[in-house]
């Protein structure tokens, strides 16, 4: 298929006053083509069409319906019909009104192409370098960032039907693939046994039949994977997909074991199970991971959104600069450079940049600002204590000497041992540690470690490091750092809208690449609303206040 360029055309005049006419006082599709104009040119994505076939539709116009549909959470075949029934949607794609539209599939191929040529980020740049030409966004102010968690597209299963599940998704991709094949083997038993979802019905709840039940479907598992994997087998079949999430769960779920001829097979335990990072969730989506945070678990993504909030008195909306999409497990720390590194690319790097205690770091605090000219505000953890006594000895009540690489104890104790190495965040970190002998008959002993067999010991940051951190924990006790830091709040203002008018709170495709997608697309449409919103002059939301709270009782 190759590019048609006529996204920049004129609105018709019929589709003009058909529009005026509907629409007196304008609306959010209308205000948008008047004020950015065609927004989105088509030859930014010539890469993804070829130079021959029939010309498709203009990538400029399916940009802007991508968007469009995010910004009213609608599907692909809703998206579609608004392009062909809708008078607003035409004057903004400056289509006639006599235009038939396109078949909705024509959405699905668009964004497998962004994704071919890694363009998914295009919509929401070009978006921001018109948006910066208007003097609606720029570079070095204040901007703030904060995540929230994504559920897959998938349903969540028990670890009985995960992999039940698994083996289903494995037979009915080669029953599509190599039918023959599976045919001239497979068990006359397995099609009613896995013909249909294991959600579909009850599991036993006898624990014997349950047992039974995850055995047989272990061994089958293992039949199947036997037979693809032989010599006798296509070599293309373990190529499927499907074939090798089986294989992969089969492998972290189950262990095998041969016993004097005779093969066990049993449940991984807990400790024995590969980390969250690495442990497929759903045969459906691969990259989906596991995740807990402050208790609440969810198999899915994580999105981190940065926006701007400089002050009332730039006359500038808040708008969105940045997303970005990991899976679960990602930490936050480690996307932050990421962030800095698209936003100097796009021109927009912040001067201050507000987050949440999750992001900071104490590298982070040091390299910032030297190497980016970026200031990082955000609290930083307390120092912890060795005791459940509130008078005990915190780090703070011991000097380092870090030339001599020792530490003083309150008592006068000398460190013996300073071992430089990384933390568990694989972060340099420094650890410090008594001696047992000093520490033993030392009288403050219970105000200083709960430990009974070894001496105190201190993990602090390297040098600078430390110095920064303190410096930090001293300063997010006044006032004046409070009252800048307060407006990292409004994020979540943000990520509230993204999920209300977006639906941004579940997926809707599987894969990481194509969520991520999604939250760009995402991105752009909150933009537009808020520029809208602006244009029209309508104010923020206020804070929301329960009535209770409202009544300002004395306490």
């Amino acid at each position: 298929m190759s590019m048609r360029a006529d996204s920049g055309r004129e609105v018709p005049e019929g589709t003009r006053v058909v529009a005026w006419a509907a629409f007196p006082k304008g609306c959010l599709a209308m205000r948008v083509r008047d004020a950015l104009g065609p927004l989105f040119d088509d030859e930014v994505f010539r890469s993804a069409f070829g130079v021959r076939g029939r010309p498709g539709v203009a990538p400029g116009q399916l940009a802007l319906v991508s968007v469009l549909q995010f910004a009213e959470n609608l599907t692909d075949r809703q998206a579609a019909h608004a392009v062909r029934a809708r008078i607003d949607w035409k004057y903004l794609l400056g289509l006639d009104l006599t235009d038939p539209g396109f078949d909705f599939t024509v959405l699905t191929g668009f964004r497998d192409r962004l994704l071919a040529h890694h363009l998914e980020e295009e919509i929401l740049d070009l978006l921001l370098e018109r948006l910066t030409e208007l003097g609606l966004v720029a570079g070095r102010g204040r901007q703030r960032t904060d995540s929230t968690h994504v559920l897959a597209a998938v349903r969540d299963l028990n670890r009985l039907e995960f992999v039940g599940e698994t083996l289903r998704a494995a037979l009915e991709a080669v029953a599509v693939t190599a039918p023959r094949w599976l045919a001239s083997w497979m068990p006359p038993a397995w099609q009613k046994q896995y013909g249909a979802r294991m959600d579909s019905y009850r599991l036993p709840s006898d624990e014997n039949e349950r047992t039974q039940l995850t055995w047989r479907i272990a061994a089958d598992g293992y039949l199947f994977l036997e037979a693809a994997f032989a010599s006798a087998a296509p070599d293309w079949l373990r190529e499927v997909p499907a074939v090798g999430i089986l294989r992969t769960v089969w492998l972290q779920q189950f262990q095998r074991t041969v016993t004097g001829g005779v093969q066990e097979v049993a449940w991984r335990g807990k400790n024995d199970l590969p980390p969250s990072r690495a442990r497929i969730t759903s045969p459906y989506d691969p990259d989906s991971r596991n995740a807990v945070k402050r208790g609440s678990a969810w198999d899915g993504y994580k999105v981190h959104i940065t926006e701007t909030c400089d002050a009332q008195e730039s006359n500038r909306p808040h708008l969105i600069t940045h997303v970005v999409t990991t899976d679960a497990t990602v930490g936050d720390p480690v996307v932050v450079n990421e962030i800095h590194d698209r936003l100097h690319a796009k021109h927009l790097l912040p001067g201050e940049h507000l987050m949440d205690a999750g992001y900071i770091s104490a590298e982070l605090l040091l390299t910032a600002p030297s190497q980016r000219g970026v200031r990082v505000i955000g609290p930083v953890r307390p120092h912890t204590r060795h005791t459940v006594q509130a008078a005990g000895y915190g780090k703070t009540s011991f000097s380092i000497d870090w030339d001599a690489r020792q530490a003083t104890c309150p008592n006068g104790a000398h460190s013996r041992y300073w071992t430089e190495g990384l933390d568990n965040n694989q972060r340099p970190a420094i650890r410090i540690r008594f001696a047992t002998e000093t520490c033993a008959p030392c009288p403050a002993r219970a105000q200083c470690t709960s430990s009974t067999r070894y001496g105190r010991q201190l993990t602090v940051r390297p040098q600078d490091q430390d110095a920064v951190l303190e410096r930090v924990r001293a300063e997010q006790e006044t006032k004046e750092w409070k009252a800048v830091y307060a407006i990292r709040s409004g994020v979540e203002g943000t990520i509230h809208q993204a999920v209300t008018a977006t639906g941004a709170r579940r997926t809707r495709y599987a894969g990481l690449r194509k969520t991520a997608l999604a939250h760009v697309l995402t991105a752009t449409a909150i933009n537009l609303i808020r520029i809208d919103a602006w244009w029209t002059g309508q104010p923020l939301a206020p804070t929301r206040t329960s009535h209770l709270a409202a009544l300002g009782l004395a306490a």
